[in-house]
């Protein structure tokens, strides 16, 4: 009897017994038996959300494909490959109409030239009529005078294409002024380049009489500029100034620019006599981007301060354009070269031309305006002219006469040291450019 009631117990202890009379019975403390484990239920009811929060995400992610609206317009949506390439082919249409033709052509696989050969549109005013079309509407997006947008509804295209740089509020001021002034080509592409340049020109003379958001100013500015590159009184000089007096818009600038006319705008343009009157040798400071937007530059020797004296007579002498590409050629090979925008004084050194290099301005034997002290500089000196003439002169000397390096000394400095000649007389002296970026247009500036 004791064995088959103890084999009979053993189910019964089971967990999974269902019995409630018989766990009664043989435990004292059946609760404590039950709690030990965990309950199937939690666990159960979380495996079976699972799925359902799965799902969640899944409607979320998936969109129905809308395509985007077209750019063409309406009366051209239906047309095929052929009857698109009919409309560029025979002009049917003003030009902003039919230019959103060909980039929906290019999604459709034709390229640049397939398109000029069905079409006699080349590649390069295909791209001229799609960005000029893209301006004309930020032109209506920023809510520009309908009348204004209408004057470039037939032959704008090469107008609106030269203001494709400026942010759209610059857009908007420009086509103004360009419809006002009734400028061609040329003189909108040199507006959008004079209102692009104007921040950086900070610190020029004169600059800040000019007001940077009337295009009429940052045109005139950049005339005004120009200006002062040419030696005064010549034609050129003249010539320049007369025009920054048509173009410019505001009556501050309008006097800078007559006072310069009458020459009656003396000194150099810096403060507090930091500058000695009696400095004959323009000082400039080279711009970001100037000698890639020069249409002529000048390419120079350069020696090191350092050097000795007999190195600025080896450099070479003379570097002549040769062929129809204009190849420069020296006459004999050079470590160091640097390229200079087609400023006055160095457009004038036909042979002998060479650059020093100093790693301080101090060296300047005069005052330095304390915002460019300790700058490197370059000095560009003609090695033709070696007589110590003016005692208000520059001119490119031995340190100590013992060619340990060089120096710029006045005239009357090396006459006092019974210096007749030098290495040659300084014509120009460069100082490095400078990254300026508060002016710079932000993001949303941009189209």
């Amino acid at each position: 009897m004791l064995s088959l009631t103890s084999t009979t117990l053993k189910p019964t202890f089971s967990p999974f017994t269902s019995t409630s009379t018989s766990t009664t019975f043989l435990s004292p403390h059946p609760p404590s038996l039950h709690h030990s484990k965990p309950s199937p239920k939690p666990i159960s009811a979380s495996i079976q959300n699972l799925p359902s929060a799965s799902k969640e995400p899944t409607k979320q992610v998936y969109q129905p494909f809308r395509p985007p609206p077209s750019p063409i317009p309406e009366k051209y949506r239906s047309l095929d490959a052929n009857g698109r390439l009919d409309i560029l082919a025979n002009r049917l249409g003003l030009w902003y109409e039919y230019a959103p033709l060909i980039p929906s052509l290019l999604q459709q696989g034709f390229t640049p030239p397939n398109i000029e050969e069905m079409t006699g549109i080349n590649g390069v005013e295909q791209n001229r009529l799609v960005v000029a079309a893209q301006v004309r509407e930020s032109l209506i997006h920023s809510n520009t005078d309908p009348e204004i947008v209408a004057e470039f509804d037939t032959g704008g295209s090469e107008l609106l294409y030269e203001i494709r740089l400026l942010s759209v509020q610059q857009r908007a001021a420009a086509a103004r002024f360009i419809v006002e002034k009734k400028l061609d080509s040329k003189g909108a592409g040199d507006l959008a380049r004079a209102t692009k340049d104007f921040p950086r020109r900070r610190g020029d003379k004169g600059w800040e009489s000019f007001d940077y958001t009337h295009p009429g100013d940052c045109l005139g500015f950049m005339y005004y500029r120009q200006a002062r590159e040419y030696k005064n009184p010549s034609e050129a000089r003249t010539a320049a100034l007369e025009e920054a007096l048509k173009v410019v818009g505001t009556e501050i600038a309008r006097s800078v620019i007559v006072k310069e006319l009458e020459g009656e705008s003396g000194g150099s343009g810096e403060e507090e006599g930091d500058v000695v009157a009696a400095v004959k040798v323009p000082v400039v400071r080279l711009k970001l981007g100037e000698v890639a937007e020069s249409t002529r530059v000048v390419l120079l020797p350069v020696c090191k301060a350092e050097e000795k004296d007999k190195e600025v007579m080896e450099a070479p002498w003379e570097c002549a354009s040769e062929g129809d590409f204009g190849v420069v050629a020296a006459e004999k090979g050079w470590k160091r070269w640097v390229v200079l925008p087609g400023w006055e004084p160095v457009v004038g050194l036909a042979k002998g031309g060479v650059v020093v290099s100093f790693s301080d301005a101090r060296v300047l034997p005069w005052k330095v305006n304390r915002w460019y002290k300790e700058e490197p500089i370059l000095v560009v000196a003609d090695r033709s002219k070696k007589e110590v003439a003016a005692d208000d002169g520059f001119y490119l000397a031995a340190v100590d006469g013992e060619g340990l390096g060089f120096k710029v000394e006045r005239g009357s400095a090396l006459k006092e040291a019974g210096v007749k000649e030098s290495l040659g007389t300084v014509v120009l002296i460069v100082r490095p450019p400078k990254d300026d970026t508060e002016n710079e247009l932000a993001e949303e500036d941009w189209e």
